[in-house]
């Protein structure tokens, strides 16, 4: 019997697809639509602001490894994904593992760690770009300045500035910006492994680091893993950090500052699209194997 539309029918479903509409049409709009765009710009030989769009069978995508500041910013881009997302990892498990032993206050130490995260990129960068001074001792002032009142001038240096681990030296602040926000995570984590499991442990004879190592860290990987992608794909596309506190400098080059110089400065719409592109890529490389992870999971928990 075949199913005929009808008002009773209709009255189950139209509300709520009219509940959501708007939003599919702006996410439809505002991102399917402009990354649809980008790639048509990123395709062609549209190289200044009046050449016709045309086509130029992708040489844009092979042509861009031959720019000279190219391969540098991802470089930059791979050094500062490494250094801010296995910190922020570190550091935000520590910080939970702290927690979740138990202290007073808690509440107020949640949010002191959280904190930083409700600063935008923006204004951290301002105050980090003070903090991270690369003036001679003499003249220093931030965290140099600080090292020589302290007595310890051998750990002042060039910071951001230095000519190879500048992009190391430019994870740090967001490595302060988002550990609290993974140590969340991992409170949750840790505070979801049942107490009977870690208790048959300890009946068994294990230690408290064999507990946290063969019971409590296992079940810590699907965190590690949502973790992982959302500071993975922040970092590849940090753009208003390095801004703020370096500028458009050539040391600290990544591919979103090369978006805005070719589209912004060098008027050139199909190297920023092409650009944008490959960030694209990066990041589906992340979040689809993510996806495919999680729908497989879900129905292995079903079955």
């Amino acid at each position: 019997m075949s199913r005929r539309w009808t008002p009773r029918r209709a009255r189950r479903w139209l509300p709520g697809l009219l509940l959501v509409s708007p939003s599919i049409v702006a996410i439809g709009l505002f991102v399917y639509g402009l990354i649809f765009w980008n790639t048509r710009v990123a395709v062609s030989g549209r190289h200044d602001e009046i050449t016709p769009y045309g086509f130029d069978k992708g040489r844009n995508f092979v042509d861009l490894w031959d720019e000279p500041s190219w391969p540098p910013a991802v470089r930059h881009a791979l050094l500062f994904t490494a250094v801010f997302v296995g910190g922020a990892l570190l550091l935000g498990a520590f910080l939970a593992f702290l927690m979740e032993k138990g202290v007073r206050a808690e509440a107020g130490f949640r949010a002191i760690y959280l904190f930083p995260m409700a600063i935008s990129f923006i204004a951290s960068g301002v105050v980090w770009r003070w903090l991270m001074n690369p003036a001679p001792p003499e003249r220093a002032v931030g965290l140099n300045q600080f090292f020589g009142r302290i007595g310890l001038d051998a750990l002042a240096n060039d910071w951001w500035q230095h000519q190879r681990w500048g992009m190391a030296a430019m994870a740090l602040p967001a490595i302060w910006q988002m550990s609290g926000y993974v140590m969340a995570l991992y409170l949750a984590g840790f505070r979801a492994v049942p107490e009977e499991l870690r208790e048959a442990a300890r009946v068994d004879g294990a230690s408290e680091w064999k507990v946290y190592r063969h019971v409590v860290i296992p079940q810590l990987r699907p965190v590690t893993l949502s973790a992982l992608i959302i500071l993975g794909h922040i970092s590849l596309k940090v753009f208003d950090l390095i801004m703020a506190i370096a500028g458009k400098q050539i040391i600290t080059y990544v591919p979103a500052i090369a978006t805005y110089v070719e589209v912004f400065d060098s008027h050139d719409p199909a190297n920023g699209a092409t650009i944008a592109t490959y960030l694209l890529l990066a990041v589906a490389l992340l979040v689809i194997p993510y996806l495919v992870w999680s729908v497989r999971a879900d129905r292995r928990d079903r079955a």
